[in-house]
Formats: C-alpha cells, sequence, structure tokens
C-alpha cells in the first residue's frame, strides 16, 4: 500500500478500464459540445484517449500535473498547462482519479469553464468532478493496470494477518 490511510485495494484490469472509459463516454455523450480534449497526465491519458475515440473528438491536449510518488500524496505541481482551451469552455477535462480534489482543483484554476470527468471518483473528491463512474471508499488505493504487473498474490486472509 501507498501509505497507513489506504486499508483496502482495489486492483483494475486493463478490460474494467477500458469498459468504464467507455461507460464515461456514454455519460457525456448527451451533452457532447466538447470541441477537445485535455488529459490530466499521466493517469488521465489512457481514459481520455478512449473517450475521444467513442465521441470522436480529435483535438486533444495535456495538462501535466504531479502530486503522487509511489510512497505518498504531495503539493499539487503543474508542470505544464493545456493553453490550447483557453478557460476551458466546451472543452472536457479526463483523468482516471478524483481522490482530495486537490489536482482538479489547481486545475480549475486556469480552467474555470471546463466539465471535469473522471472514471473513479473518491468521496473528498466527488464534488470537484461534474461526471464520473465509479465511486469507491476513501481508504481505497486503486491499483491501475500500468501500476501492475502478473505474480502470485497473498489471499485476503494473508493480508489481514500482517
Amino acid at each position: 500500500m501507498v501509505n497507513s490511510n489506504y486499508d483496502k485495494s482495489f486492483p483494475v484490469s486493463w478490460e474494467e478500464l477500458h469498459r468504464n472509459s467507455r461507460a464515461l463516454a456514454w455519460r457525456l455523450l448527451e451533452m457532447n459540445t466538447f470541441k477537445g480534449i485535455v488529459a490530466v497526465t499521466r493517469g488521465g491519458l489512457v481514459p481520455a484517449a478512449i473517450v475521444a475515440r467513442e465521441l470522436d473528438i480529435r483535438l486533444i491536449d495535456t495538462v501535466c500535473v504531479k502530486s503522487y510518488n509511489k510512497k505518498s500524496k504531495g503539493s499539487v505541481n503543474v508542470l505544464k498547462d493545456a493553453t490550447a482551451a483557453g478557460t476551458g469552455k466546451n472543452w472536457l477535462i479526463v483523468d482516471d482519479l478524483v481522490d482530495t480534489g486537490e489536482t482538479i482543483k489547481s486545475i480549475r484554476l486556469t480552467l474555470p469553464d471546463a466539465h471535469y470527468a473522471t472514471v473513479y471518483a473518491k468521496p473528498s473528491g466527488r464534488e470537484q468532478v461534474d461526471t464520473f463512474i465509479t465511486e469507491v471508499s476513501q481508504d481505497t488505493w486503486i491499483y491501475f493496470p500500468w501500476d501492475m504487473e502478473m505474480k502470485p498474490a497473498p489471499t485476503i486472509f494473508e493480508r489481514a494477518k500482517k
């Protein structure tokens, strides 16, 4: 686990991420007046590509943010803004997850008029996004497919004994 604030883990497969990203696109379809997508790097790149394909959006930019490392959450550091999006009007911001909402709050400073969408949302950050698919508890660490490798895993019983 990343730190002691996370009691549970939630591994997400490539297939599940693809299915949930497509579900996000379905949810966004009726409001699809977006002229472009801004993917929040790095986690939002894969869901943004899937949403862009499903909604036939070809204009894609990135906002590059660093707020996590393998051991803990830190302060939000915006490495690159999405200048092509202006204030965000008619732009869709896509990320994999909203946890505390701090990343989105920092992006919203430069893109206040955008629509914010994530695949996964935790209670502390849920109100920061306009659209999401799956809610997970705050004490759960989500393992995305790019964070995992194939290897034997301990059982729930073995983990609980530690």
